[in-house]
């Protein structure tokens, strides 16, 4: 045989084994080789993730129901100063009677005994 010829036989021996490799590399089954240890290898990352996730949900929503407790406290305690405004007034009207129901009995205990002088004897 002639080099030429040799080497012409040696480039197909050559392409198809590359060929061969190329299908087996590229087979379905080790492809989906290759995505399970692919799966495998993530998937604790990814579970672990997940859990944060939901850890941090769950704070946040304690959070969230927190401020909107707290926002709804303060509107309220906004509103109810018109019942506070109600009740000052209310509470100043009771001192005024106070203070004049005070002031008649004074006038009615100290009326009498001016008009009565102690008796000797």
């Amino acid at each position: 045989m002639e080099e030429p010829e040799m080497q012409l036989k040696v480039k197909k021996v050559t392409d198809k084994f590359t060929e061969s490799m190329y299908v087996l590399a590229n087979e379905p089954s080790v492809a989906l080789y290759r995505l399970q240890e692919h799966v495998r290898r993530s998937l604790p990352e990814l579970a672990q993730h997940k859990s944060d996730m939901q850890s941090w949900e769950e704070q946040s929503q304690g959070a969230i129901y927190t401020v909107e407790y707290a926002c709804s406290a303060i509107k309220n305690m906004t509103d109810s100063s018109v019942y506070f405004k109600s009740i000052d007034s209310l509470l100043k009207h009771a001192i005024a009677m106070k203070d004049q129901l005070n002031a008649a009995q004074g006038r009615s205990t100290a009326g009498p005994q001016a008009k009565n002088p102690p008796a000797s004897s």
